[in-house]
């Protein structure tokens, strides 16, 4: 018996060293291919279309961009903009073409250009990659659905280096994710000639892409957990009369559904607002802050359902709060690159999709926080979901001005998905505090003001 695990023993060691052997072999014969392709990276061109223009991304590694635009631009790079943007973005449009008929060009403009630095580190030195927003737009009647796209960036020089196109989104189809697959442009091996690529999209129409923007609002609602949440806290004293300075009783179903309406209603039209100015460009923040400051939003509210702070203003804080989740909503449609008459559409798409989910947690949820907060077990059910609710802002503000996840957050994304059996168990608790009132009224421990 002994003998016999001795072998099994002795065969896993050599099974480990020929293992440890094919390793150390497989990576040296792969060392100089990742070399060489960080040597000579290609350009990423990410397509968002949309019915009246096609949006470009590129992204050109600088090493190799250098090579055919010249000018020494891998020194100083982080100015490189600043020095050289009117002549780069001249050379981009000497070599980026667009037609359906050769002989009618379409118009391509740079938008836009920045610098970024890779994610590896190349020779000892910060991979640098120049970023170009473009900008290209068809002849009058004629669609962006199907047309050549004459791309020789780069390629003009570098015989080896290759275009990788990608469509990113298109807004006729309702496609707003990233395809797999990608189109190449490269110089042909048979006769060394760079041949314009055929961009052939699928048939799409308006409505779908105004049904994808509505459905994109409804999923973000259900998605955003933040958003709900701040929502739904802000909404757990509004059914309450405000005693002194504490909650007091219910203050009857009219007055709950008027506040109530009241809240939601300023909550909407302040984050439409920042919506239409964010999506249009007119105003941006980074994306760090406008979270951390949902957040905050969240706490406040937490606070103020413990203890009134702002009674009487839920309306004014409800519509403030409401522009900062506003910009969180912008970015999204913003990065879709849309022109102007199609951004209109989508931000009504988009904003109406918002409302719908709202408006169906809201309708879902009240009726229940108004059975519930004629009975004395209402004060328990407010103070725990804003004590609960303000842990969960606490640790949303740590893990996004920190960038680091932690325990608190990491378990929230995992129950956020079981979500709507909290309305069940609110809605049989409100049931059963109701069937059980008289006897909880009755009793002197129990007092239905906070």
């Amino acid at each position: 018996m002994m003998y016999n695990i001795f072998s099994i023993n002795s065969r896993r060691k050599n099974s480990w060293r020929l293992f440890i052997i094919a390793a150390i072999f497989a990576v040296t014969m792969l060392k100089p291919t990742i070399s060489s392709a960080h040597q000579t990276p290609n350009t990423l061109i990410f397509l968002d279309a949309s019915p009246n223009r096609i949006a470009l991304e590129l992204q050109m590694p600088l090493s190799e961009l250098e090579l055919s635009f010249g000018n020494d631009i891998s020194k100083n790079p982080e100015t490189l903009i600043e020095r050289l943007g009117p002549q780069l973005k001249e050379y981009l449009r000497a070599h980026i073409h667009a037609y359906l008929k050769k002989t009618a060009p379409w118009e391509v403009e740079i938008e836009g250009l920045r610098m970024d630095k890779g994610k590896y580190i190349e020779n000892g030195m910060d991979y640098w990659e120049v970023i170009a927003n473009v900008v290209i737009i068809p002849q009058p009647g004629e669609s962006t659905r199907k047309f050549m796209l004459d791309y020789d960036v780069i390629m003009h020089q570098v015989i080896n280096h290759a275009a990788l196109v990608s469509v990113r989104s298109d807004w006729e189809t309702g496609n707003l994710s990233p395809t797999t697959d990608a189109m190449v442009i490269s110089r042909s091996t048979k006769d060394n000639v760079i041949y314009p690529l055929e961009i052939n999209l699928q048939p799409g129409s308006w409505f779908k892409g105004f049904k994808s923007m509505l459905m994109l609002g409804i999923r973000h609602i259900k998605e955003g957990t933040d958003h709900l949440l701040f929502l739904i806290v802000l909404l757990l004293p509004a059914t309450l009369l405000i005693n002194g300075k504490r909650w007091g009783k219910f203050g009857g179903t009219k007055y709950s559904i008027l506040r109530l309406l009241k809240i939601v209603t300023s909550f909407t039209i302040g984050h439409s607002v920042t919506l239409l100015i964010g999506a249009l460009g007119w105003l941006r923040l980074p994306a760090q802050p406008v979270e951390i400051l949902i957040a905050f939003s969240i706490l406040v509210s937490a606070v103020h359902a413990i203890r009134p702070i702002f009674q009487g203003k839920e309306m004014y804080v409800a519509a403030s709060f409401g522009l900062i989740h506003g910009l969180a909503f912008a970015s999204i449609l913003a990065n879709l690159k849309l022109g102007a008459d199609t951004m209109a559409l989508s931000i009504l798409g988009f904003n109406l999709g918002t409302e719908i989910m709202q408006l169906f947690v809201v309708l879902i949820t009240i009726p229940w926080l108004i059975l519930l907060s004629q009975t004395p077990v209402y004060k328990y059910v407010r103070v725990g979901g804003a004590v609960m609710s303000g842990i969960v802002a606490i640790a949303w503000i740590a893990e996004r001005a920190t960038e680091t996840p932690n325990l608190v957050s990491a378990f929230v994304n995992k129950v956020a998905e079981q979500a709507h059996w909290a309305i069940v168990i609110l809605a049989i608790l409100s049931l059963a505090s109701i069937l059980l009132k008289g006897h909880i009224s009755s009793s002197p421990r129990l007092n239905p003001e906070s």
